[in-house]
């Protein structure tokens, strides 16, 4: 099993950027897709941007194209979420996952999942 341990998450006004980080222990993620959720209060989890292993692939949801870019450092284990130009609908609960699927998916059935971490957009 991968525990994943997200940070770097706070707040910020709008119009400000954050990266977020995920790090991965546990086992090793190679071959594994990451990617990147958020949950908004009373609203249901969903799909920001995921990753494959060789970082040559990734996906986004369609409404953040342009703002928000998904990297990762297989050396240390690590995925990073760069958002820019954030505004107050950003705000959620930002959530890592792991798959050893390897392929490219945008929904929620990831093997392994973080604890979270918030990020508040003010206006």
């Amino acid at each position: 099993q991968v525990q994943l341990v997200e940070s770097g998450g706070g707040l910020v006004q709008a119009g400000g950027s954050l990266r977020l980080s995920c790090a991965a222990s546990g086992r090793t993620t190679r071959g594994y897709t990451m990617g990147w959720f958020r949950q908004a209060p009373g609203k249901e989890r969903e799909f920001v941007a995921a990753i494959n292993w060789s970082g040559r692939t990734t996906s986004y949801a369609d409404s953040l194209k342009g703002r928000f870019i998904i990297s990762r450092d297989n050396a240390k284990n690590t995925v990073y979420l760069q958002m820019n130009r954030l505004n107050p609908e950003d705000t959620a609960v930002y959530y890592c996952a792991a798959d050893p699927s390897g392929v490219i998916k945008t929904t929620t059935d990831f093997a392994s999942w973080g604890q979270g971490t918030q990020v508040t957009v003010s206006s």
